[in-house]
């Protein structure tokens, strides 16, 4: 059994190690958002207490390059980053762990959650919690291989039983995960199911490392009810905070207290931002699907955003969407600001 390095310094701050997380919360992997431009969005509001990459598949990183690949690709603001690998076997973990280092990250998580089929064919994401056995192996091989705070995010059981969940997490400490985000969901529930926070409370009366609750959170009044019914250690933010890219920030203010101003909000300003960062990021080819992706959930935003989300979504070129996009907000002025909560 490894013993993790963890401290709580005051309320709402955790210590990962050499890590500080404050405001405890944090950004979400999301695949074809979780990457450079929607991080600084993030960041740029403020409020993010640890941001991360998308899921990277291990046996693939040690051979991307890190100053083209949309995937790795950052820049010296988005601090602290957490890489979350996608592990099949614990021989993928040595190599990736190295090039994890090269890169410096901050943190590395292990994603042992990801429903998707042909993540689980490949025997990783939520393919581990029916493979306990694999997954230890990969969390040791994974603990000795790096310093750096390791995390690992998953879902709920795929059945109602709480004793294998229970028992797959707290191998999962025992074997020296430092903390461990959960989507509150079972394997084949959809995003529309109301998330099963009361699970988190027992995952986190189960464990001694810091539990973050992950699933459901839109608004201020979404995360007061999750931590009120679960009591988790902080909040990991997703699909949320796409259509809110702000939502960090109110959260940090109104839950944790931060010192953050809100902000005068004009919802194209924020939306154009994006693709500038897009461009200036990412080459021609890589650009539109990333806008597309962002747009489906941004554009909730607006009273009649499925017309923007349409438009954008047949759109050939960025610079195309960009038009379509000024059209639509010029029809569309009266939905231009964002007044917090």
């Amino acid at each position: 059994m490894v013993q993790t390095q963890i401290k709580r310094i005051r309320t709402h701050e955790i210590q990962l190690r050499s890590l500080r997380l404050y405001p405890p919360l944090l950004q979400a992997p999301m695949a074809g958002l979780s990457h450079s431009a929607l991080r600084q969005i993030f960041s740029g509001f403020g409020g993010v207490g640890l941001l991360s990459t998308e899921m990277l598949w291990a046996r693939r990183l040690p051979t991307e390059n890190a100053s083209i690949s949309p995937y790795l690709i950052r820049t010296v603001s988005e601090k602290p980053l957490s890489y979350q690998l996608l592990v099949s076997a614990d021989r993928e973990i040595g190599p990736a762990i190295d090039a994890l280092h090269k890169l410096h990250a901050d943190a590395i998580d292990l994603n042992m959650g990801c429903p998707d089929r042909r993540v689980s064919r490949s025997g990783g994401g939520f393919a581990l919690m029916e493979q306990p056995e694999n997954a230890r192996r990969i969390v040791i091989e994974a603990r000795k291989g790096t310093p750096l705070p390791l995390t690992a995010k998953l879902r709920l059981s795929g059945w109602l039983d709480g004793q294998a969940l229970k028992e797959f997490c707290i191998m999962l400490e025992g074997e020296g995960i430092d903390m461990l985000s959960v989507h509150a969901r079972f394997k084949k529930e959809s995003f529309a199911r109301r998330p099963r926070w009361e699970w988190i409370a027992r995952i986190k009366e189960w464990l001694g490392i810091p539990v973050i609750a992950n699933g459901g959170i839109f608004t201020v009044q979404d995360a007061k009810d999750c931590l009120r019914v679960c009591g988790a250690d902080g909040l990991m933010l997703g699909r949320g905070a796409v259509v809110k890219p702000w939502l960090f920030a109110e959260i940090a203010r109104d839950l944790y207290g931060c010192n953050i101003s809100a902000p005068a909000l004009c919802l194209p300003v924020v939306y154009h931002s994006f693709i500038d960062l897009i461009n200036e990021l990412f080459r021609p080819e890589r650009r539109l699907g990333r806008l597309k992706e962002f747009t489906h959930y941004f554009a909730k935003n607006y009273k009649f955003g499925h017309q923007l989300s349409s438009r954008i979504q047949s759109s050939t070129s960025v610079e195309e969407a960009r038009e379509r996009a000024a059209a639509f907000f010029e029809n569309n002025r009266s939905f231009q600001s964002w007044n917090q909560q």
